[in-house]
């Protein structure tokens, strides 16, 4: 494995230059991951973003240079030297002044989905699609290769803490998170597609990747699925194995009866869940999966699954998941206030975080949420399932609605799920705005059977920090806006 930074492969003074690949919007979680794949497979890299995080300084630091802002100067004058590629998400406008400069200069303009189709072509390969999970997935895939004795390399939406990266360099095989709010991912294909489930996430409203109808997203799963050697889908969600008909070879994992790989005896517990795996009803072994939730005993079965099937040692990968923390964002362990444990999730629509909820019930403490929906057009879609998803947890602190680039909807307001949730009897929702107050509040009461849980999509994840701070150095405001926008 290549590690990172250190991670390029010296080219001999003999050898063509390598071609040089300037990503736009390179601070993202997903352009990030192609930079550090790029130049490890020996490529010049650089790149651009508007904005400077703990991300982009990595990369500076890895030996890519980021540039702050965009401008069509990157291409016409290009300060690290001419560009034969500008990856571009399909989000960017064709009207852009870069890709604009680029179009004239000659020089190839590459979507993102076009190179990871590249990367998922170059050999084995393993692509994790899906509504839900894909990032976790993706994540304990690979580290149930890499633990069972394989080279994967990597391509991950968050932060893997095995690799300190997004992204891993190895032999093989590759094992990708293929995102779906990019429409394009539909021309795609791996030799093993992982298919985690399918709802309307990144369906209607004006975002340039998005889906018009639900019917049209799913279709664009099962062409997916079709354009791969083999599909592995989780058996327990409806409607998927009928997405799966025009696959070459069609496998299921779940805990469903009849599924190919099965988790059978499920041992729940405060921090994870311990169960036993089988093959078509031949037991491969013990398994266990430090994250509560059924749904990530599901991913973990789907890595336990794919590993048995490129022929890694079960019992190897099945100690390097137990060992496993999360990805990223992904029941984040950010430390203790007050003795209460405080967790950070990424989860956004109403059937993460149910999922969520479910995952925090099981850990036997007093569930106290800091929910910030996300997008306005998500809320107006969807607050009402949100409102319900949260009813089980003890506490609920909802916050302003994250824009993530969008234009206020009339009438879609935060409070549209505080006021349901109050409706319906939940005595311990409030809507409150205020991070200061937010971070007070929590701080003033958080008791050691307590467990926070800020979850969202948007910025929420600021405030895990904040409050896990010392009250001594904790800045005097926390930041109030919201920008994720996937990239």
């Amino acid at each position: 494995m290549t590690d990172f930074p250190a991670n390029s492969t010296p080219v001999p003074a003999s050898t063509p230059r390598p071609l040089h690949y300037h990503l736009m919007g390179i601070g993202g979680i997903g352009m990030s991951a192609f930079a550090r794949l790029l130049r490890a497979r020996g490529a010049h890299v650089s790149g651009c973003d508007d904005q400077a995080s703990e991300l982009t300084a990595q990369l500076q630091a890895e030996g890519i240079a980021v540039l702050h802002g965009h401008d069509a100067a990157h291409i016409t004058a290009p300060a690290h030297g001419a560009v034969d590629v500008l990856v571009a998400s399909e989000a960017v406008p064709k009207t852009h002044p870069e890709l604009v400069a680029a179009r004239e200069a000659g020089t190839e303009v590459r979507p993102r989905m076009a190179l990871l189709s590249e990367l998922l072509r170059a050999g084995p390969s393993i692509g994790v699609i899906g509504t839900h999970g894909k990032t976790t997935t993706t994540s304990m895939i690979a580290v149930a290769l890499a633990g069972a004795g394989l080279d994967p390399s990597a391509f991950v939406g968050g932060i893997v803490p095995e690799f300190n990266s997004n992204a891993r360099m190895g032999t093989g095989p590759f094992v990708a998170e293929v995102d779906e709010s990019d429409r394009a991912f539909a021309e795609l294909g791996s030799q093993t597609a992982v298919f985690t489930n399918a709802e309307d996430d990144h369906v209607g409203g004006n975002q340039a990747t998005y889906w018009e109808t639900v019917e049209e997203q799913h279709a664009g799963f099962a062409r997916y699925v079709a354009q791969s050697g083999r599909v592995l889908y989780c058996a327990d969600w409806p409607g998927l194995a009928a997405l799966c008909q025009g696959a070459q070879e069609v496998l299921s994992y779940g805990q469903a009866q009849g599924a190919d790989y099965r988790a059978v005896d499920l041992r729940p517990d405060a921090d994870g869940t311990t169960f036993t795996v089988t093959h078509r009803d031949q037991v491969l072994g013990e398994a266990r999966v430090g994250l509560p939730g059924r749904h990530n005993v599901l991913n973990a079965l789907a890595a336990l699954a794919t590993t048995h099937l490129y022929g890694g040692d079960f019992a190897s990968a099945a100690a390097a998941l137990a060992a496993f923390g999360g990805p990223g964002r992904r029941w984040q362990r950010i430390g203790t206030v007050g003795g209460a444990l405080v967790i950070d999730d990424y989860a956004h629509n109403a059937t993460k975080v149910a999922a969520a909820v479910q995952a925090a019930r099981q850990t036997g403490r007093r569930v106290r949420v800091v929910f910030q929906p996300h997008r306005y057009l998500r809320t107006q879609q969807s607050w009402k399932r949100l409102a319900d998803a949260l009813m089980d947890a003890d506490e609920v602190l909802v916050l302003d609605i994250a824009a993530a680039g969008e234009p206020p909807i009339e009438g879609i307001h935060a409070t549209l799920i505080s006021e349901r949730m109050a409706q319906n009897g939940h005595a311990g929702v409030r809507y409150l705005p205020d991070r200061a107050e937010v971070v007070r509040t929590l701080r003033g009461t958080a008791q050691p059977g307590d467990l926070i849980v800020t979850m969202g999509a948007g910025d929420v994840w600021k405030l895990a920090r904040e409050l896990t701070r010392p009250a001594t150095d904790a800045a005097a405001t926390v930041p109030t806006t919201a920008g994720d926008v996937p990239r």
